[in-house]
């Protein structure tokens, strides 16, 4: 598929031949759900933790006699049928990823590329690189170009003049071209790639 390339000044800059196989797939939600999920699980810190009826603090005196009371056999207050006592079979600190095939991630990606060239959601920029750290002449330019929730993603390096003044643009998210993934591409609204991050992903999924 072909798709025009622009300048950060909305001007045109030529064109661009996309490849079919990882821009023009039929994006699967199935494949996608799958994607995020684990990307998820593996960012969720698993820190939640209860105190069992050894770790709780009391005293491990028998609380009273085992017989001619009249009421159930007990001998710690510890049990966690007692105010205080400890928590039967609650969470504790543990990892919550789990395994997906690298082939598998690599799909997801390609889909999530694919969803955004679907919908028009996707814009090739020339590149990124800013002789100085402007913030408000690069929020200018987003406006013009009608960014509001985008991620641009370039190619191995992220021009630092470009980086310092997007960091203070909210709705502006950079990343190098190792750093694209599913869930970020299909948070925001726009994707933008330059020339050097669309051959980076290239040599990345072939």
């Amino acid at each position: 598929m072909k798709l025009d390339v622009i300048k950060l000044d909305a001007g045109k800059a030529g064109d661009i031949e996309l490849a079919d196989d990882i821009f023009g797939l039929e994006p699967r939600a199935d494949i996608l759900h799958r994607v995020v999920r684990w990307q998820r699980a593996k960012a969720q810190a698993g820190t939640h933790s209860t105190l069992g009826k050894s770790d709780v603090s009391y005293s491990t005196k028998k609380i009273y006699r085992q017989k001619g009371t009249g009421g159930a056999r007990h001998g710690s207050k510890k049990a966690p049928i007692f105010r205080h006592g400890g928590v039967y079979k609650g969470p504790t600190p543990r990892s919550h990823a789990h395994d997906l095939t690298k082939k598998f991630r690599a799909l997801g990606l390609k889909h999530a590329l694919s969803s955004k060239a679907a919908t028009g959601n996707l814009v090739v920029l020339e590149d990124i690189n800013l002789g100085e750290s402007k913030t408000k002449a690069l929020a200018k330019a987003a406006k013009e170009l009608g960014w509001k929730k985008v991620l641009i993603i370039d190619g191995a390096d992220v021009n630092d003049n470009f980086a310092k003044a997007a960091r203070n643009i909210e709705g502006i998210d950079v990343l190098p071209s190792m750093g694209a993934n599913v869930y970020d591409i299909l948070k925001r609204e726009t994707l933008v790639l330059t020339k050097a991050g669309v051959e980076a992903l290239e040599a990345r999924l072939k």
